[in-house]
């Protein structure tokens, strides 16, 4: 080949190889093992339901730009689906349900119910995210008692914050689901959570306040409930964090659906992610029952943050007062 065609084609592979490196990578397609067509869903007892689910959620998230992980185990179908679900984020709000299982777990193990404290601190943490009741009751419980509290209930990848900092603990959509599985499942030989008390973190969920109930509960029909919490959190790196876990019930049924991302260029838009998969993954599992929860306007959805975390680079050091600092601003 003659010199100067050389050149030309080493020309017009460097821009082809620049223009795919500088291309948004879809969401649906992060996973080496979704872009192989792997698939996402299996139910043992209803196998036409799997592959359905499966389509459906790849359909969700056949436009959209970011990372995107999600879990989801349906009792009564044994409907299990998992899309980059070892993925790790920053938990950001998420992070809550965490610190309340643990209250409820060391209460049980202490021969107790919550105490009045605990109470105060539990309720405006899940209801309405407030921070500086998270972060105290996260130096209560302190990192060694939720350290083990994370291994007895098998997580694999969630790694508690730095400095106090809960906020940034990271955290996977398959560990999120073990997590609120300590809210559904029957307690194991040791028992876990009693039915007490998996009682009572399920009503703090379920009592989340209106303007954050977006999320998994997009397009669950009539006659279900909803126990959710979400986290929203922009920072430098991967741009907004946008999660949302919950548990529904009703209807002889109990399902769990979590959907984490990051790499949002808004909230709204993390917003409509999440809220396209969750919706996806009840139609499939209620056909032809009416919608009861459809998505949010986007005229609704806030864009300030959690406030779970502090600026970018912004952290106390050891010893010092742990954060986060000052109330959310959502609340």
């Amino acid at each position: 080949m003659a010199p100067h065609l050389r050149a030309r084609c080493r020309s017009m592979i460097a821009a082809a190889l620049t223009t795919a490196l500088l291309s948004p990578i879809p969401a649906a397609a992060a996973d080496a093992s979704d872009q192989q067509g792997a698939a996402l869903c299996t139910a043992d007892r209803d196998h036409p339901l799997a592959a359905r689910v499966s389509q459906d959620i790849r359909a969700a998230l056949s436009s959209r730009a970011g990372s995107v992980s999600v879990a989801v185990h349906d009792t009564r179908t044994g409907l299990v689906c998992e899309l980059a679900s070892h993925r790790q984020y920053d938990a950001a709000s998420l992070a809550k349900v965490l610190m309340m299982e643990g209250a409820l777990r060391r209460a049980q193990e202490w021969g107790r119910g919550l105490t009045a404290w605990e109470h105060r601190r539990i309720r405006p943490m899940i209801t309405r995210s407030d921070n500086p009741a998270a972060g105290q009751l996260w130096s209560n419980l302190g990192r060694p008692y939720l350290s083990r509290f994370l291994s007895r209930v098998g997580t694999t990848a969630t790694i508690l914050g730095p400095y106090g900092y809960w906020g940034l603990t990271r955290t996977t959509a398959a560990d999120q689901q073990r997590l609120l599985g300590v809210l559904t499942d029957a307690p194991d030989a040791r028992g876990f959570l009693r039915p007490n008390a998996r009682a009572y973190g399920l009503r703090q969920m379920a009592d989340v306040r209106s303007d954050q109930r977006w999320g998994v509960p997009a397009g669950m029909p009539r006659g279900i409930r909803a126990h959710l919490k979400n986290g929203w959190l922009p920072r430098t790196a991967h741009g907004w964090r946008v999660h949302s876990a919950g548990v529904f019930t009703g209807g002889g049924r109990t399902y769990r659906i979590v959907v984490l991302s990051h790499g949002n260029p808004s909230m709204a838009y993390g917003v409509r992610t999440v809220e396209r998969v969750a919706h996806a993954v009840h139609r499939a599992l209620h056909r032809g029952r009416a919608i009861a929860q459809g998505f949010t306007p986007e005229s609704e959805i806030s864009e300030v943050p959690d406030g779970s975390a502090p600026p970018e680079g912004d952290f106390t050091r050891p010893g010092e007062e742990p954060g986060p600092k000052g109330e959310n601003p959502a609340t």
